[in-house]
């Protein structure tokens, strides 16, 4: 993901300059039509359908905008082994501040932690006492340290939190523990750690779980004491109990994602992968066994620190936890500013053949070992890699990626690999399974990209699109609008299912309070979460993946900017099948409708009082939803009044709108490739 995409974005931006001028002309037509608009769409379920790829709608998880840490990684406390700062000390233990004044408590990093890869801990000694012969008692509460999370903890009342901390003193210890409102006076829960000297002359692992006893979206972290001494800190953790799964992903936001029911996860970037500089590209070893060992990381790209909770094991048991394939991204030895040698590349080959195996090897191999030592004893279904994101333009790509090419094939035969060189124009020079397409555009360009594949030969490897979204003002921070010509995108990659395999939007999240890219299909804070339009017109394509596509024509009385396509599934949850029309029209006026479904027999079977249609419009088609108004663009599911052999609908002016047909499937036809089919719009 960037803001320049090469050629690509070359060629899209003399696309747009044509297709504002085409929409501005059709724009000022429509506003003089007197009266409503009609059009005719007629499915034929009689004729050969084609088969959807099963791994045809997913979705691309890129550590940006704060999406992990402080997001779906449920850990609440920010910079938890005080590395952030970097290992060079004193350092700046950022977000982590003071309670007390510097005549009761001075705190400070060391180089003391026990933990090889991460040195840096935090060394507090309190001047004050308790004793009341002390001349310098220590305030009511005690002095110490507060963590306030990312942007705040979200703290519910009856709710579970496990905390953990490694602590070493000289001395005996009494810490107490506590989540407090964001300005400590009020107390959620509390405990204490207490040690005699002998116990935490070393370092000693702590763990306590809290429960608490009142609501605040906005609490905070406390350790704090009252004896005068010196105590260290490192590696202290506050996760909710209640997570998705038990494997400690936020559970309201992986239930969102669980929700677009994706075929596959592509992770962890993205630029993420990348780095600016390789120095700070994400490295998978790094980020593998147990979490106080993890290093963490500087994300370069997008500026923040994360400590890699959310690793590579996280990442392929969260693929697995939601029911996708995992797609694992491999850094090729190129950041952004920086390139590996062809010649030298060799160690950043066997990285990956490393990973594979972490993946997919038996539990007594090097790494399948590691693994299962970390919980999962059977493989990872792990059949997709990316080799680098974006980079088809740099110099050491092509012989980089030959190198990786041939060493995974030699190992791993079965495993698909996915070039970055785009391949929807002209023919790869070199072999790849799949090959990257990305697309960040206006509203009216992604609409008329709704025909970006018809051209496209079909020999060769098939399209990837793993990362697609309308940006600009028309997009804002998530509108119907950009909804609109993604729905009209994705139904053209649906007609041309024969070569996109694959298909993501991006990004997927944001943190409300680190808004670095807009929009996204996902906005959080610590304590609710909402989706954009985009994430919802995800949903009118849950059923598609796997899906037969039936021919379709949609012909109407002017130029209105209409798109359709039909598809027909069973459903897992009823076992029912059913034929699902999706309509865009993207023009500021209302269109009248007639769908036939052309059937022969089996039309009079069509179960129409069962026929549902879901509407996703609003009054503007700029409207956002927001924290205040988290549905106010949202799917709105009905039954259709009338049924009969042809059914009458209205089209909204700027909507997306689905019918569902419940149906016999006893006379449908698939076949799984044929390059002549087509289905006209």
């Amino acid at each position: 993901m960037q803001e320049g995409m090469g050629s690509f974005c070359a060629s899209c931006n003399a696309l747009f300059c044509f297709f504002f001028l085409v929409y501005s002309v059709y724009q000022c037509s429509v506003i003089g039509v007197d009266g409503g608009q009609v059009a005719q769409l007629t499915v034929d379920t009689k004729g050969l359908g084609r088969k959807i790829p099963e791994t045809m709608f997913g979705i691309f998880f890129e550590e940006i905008n704060h999406a992990g840490a402080g997001g779906l990684w449920a850990e609440l406390v920010s910079n938890r082994g005080f590395e952030a700062g970097g290992p060079t000390i004193p350092s700046n233990i950022d977000p982590w501040g003071i309670i007390g004044d510097e005549s009761s408590v001075v705190v400070a990093t060391d180089r003391s932690s026990p933990f090889e890869h991460n040195k840096i801990a935090l060394r507090m000694e309190v001047l004050c006492d308790d004793n009341s012969n002390s001349t310098n008692i220590c305030p009511a509460g005690g002095v110490g340290v507060y963590n306030p999370g990312y942007w705040g903890m979200n703290v519910e009342q009856d709710k579970w939190f496990t905390v953990v901390m490694y602590v070493r003193s000289e001395g005996a210890v009494n810490v107490s523990v506590a989540l407090t409102s964001s300005n400590g006076l009020q107390t959620l829960a509390a405990t204490n750690f207490v040690g005699n000297a002998c116990t935490v002359g070393n370092w000693t692992k702590f763990t306590a779980n809290l429960r608490a006893t009142a609501t605040n979206r906005n609490a905070r972290l406390q350790l704090t004491a009252t004896k005068k001494g010196v105590i260290w800190f490192d590696q202290v953790s506050v996760m909710p109990v209640d997570t998705y799964q038990n494997h400690n992903f936020r559970k309201d936001i992986t239930q969102m994602l669980a929700d677009l029911k994706p075929q596959f996860l592509r992770f962890p970037g993205g630029c993420f992968v990348e780095g600016d500089w390789l120095r700070n590209a994400f490295r998978w070893k790094q980020t593998v066994g147990p979490w106080e060992e993890r290093p963490g990381h500087f994300g370069d790209v997008w500026q923040y620190w994360t400590d890699d909770g959310l690793g590579y094991f996280e990442f392929l048991q969260l693929a697995e936890d939601i029911n996708a394939l995992p797609m694992w991204v491999v850094n090729n030895g190129l950041s952004h500013h920086d390139e590996v040698d062809t010649t030298s590349v060799g160690p950043f080959v066997q990285e990956a053949l490393d990973s594979i195996e972490f993946a997919r090897g038996a539990p007594n191999s090097t790494w399948g070992s590691l693994r299962a030592a970390m919980g999962h004893r059977d493989p990872f279904n792990l059949k997709y890699i990316a080799l680098g994101n974006e980079d088809c333009w740099k110099k050491n790509y092509r012989g980089n990626y030959m190198k990786f090419y041939d060493a995974i094939k030699r190992a791993y035969p079965d495993i698909k690999i996915i070039s970055n060189c785009d391949g929807s124009s002209r023919k790869l020079n070199h072999p790849a399974d799949f090959y990257d397409f990305h697309i960040y555009t206006s509203a009216v360009n992604l609409f008329n990209m709704a025909h970006q594949f018809d051209r496209t030969s079909r020999d060769g490897p098939k399209a990837f699109v793993s990362e697609y979204a309308v940006r600009g003002k028309e997009a804002g921070q998530g509108s119907l609008m950009a909804a609109l010509a993604e729905a009209a995108f994705l139904i053209g990659i649906e007609k041309n299912s024969d070569v996109v395999e694959m298909a993501s939007y991006a990004p997927l999240f944001v943190n409300s309070n680190d808004r670095t890219w807009n929009p996204d299909a996902i906005v959080f804070n610590a304590s609710h979460a909402f989706g954009t339009p985009s994430y919802w017109m995800q949903h009118f394509f849950r059923e598609s993946s796997g899906a037969t596509l039936l021919s379709s024509n949609l012909t109407t009385n002017s130029s209105s900017p209409l798109i359709a396509s039909a598809v027909t599934w069973k459903s897992s949850e009823d076992n029912n099948t059913y034929i699902r029309i999706k309509v865009v029209n993207f023009g500021n006026v209302s269109v009248t409708t007639r769908i036939s479904i052309d059937g022969g027999q089996q039309t009079n079977s069509l179960q129409l009082s069962a026929t549902m249609k879901t509407v996703l419009t609003s009054g503007n088609p700029l409207d956002e939803n927001s924290f205040k108004e988290p549905t106010k663009v949202a799917p709105v599911r009905s039954a259709l009044k009338d049924g009969g052999k042809d059914v009458d609908a209205e089209l909204p002016p700027y909507s997306f709108t689905a019918f569902d047909f419940l149906t016999d499937s006893s006379s449908l036809r698939t076949v799984e490739t044929d390059a002549s089919y087509k289905a006209s719009i």
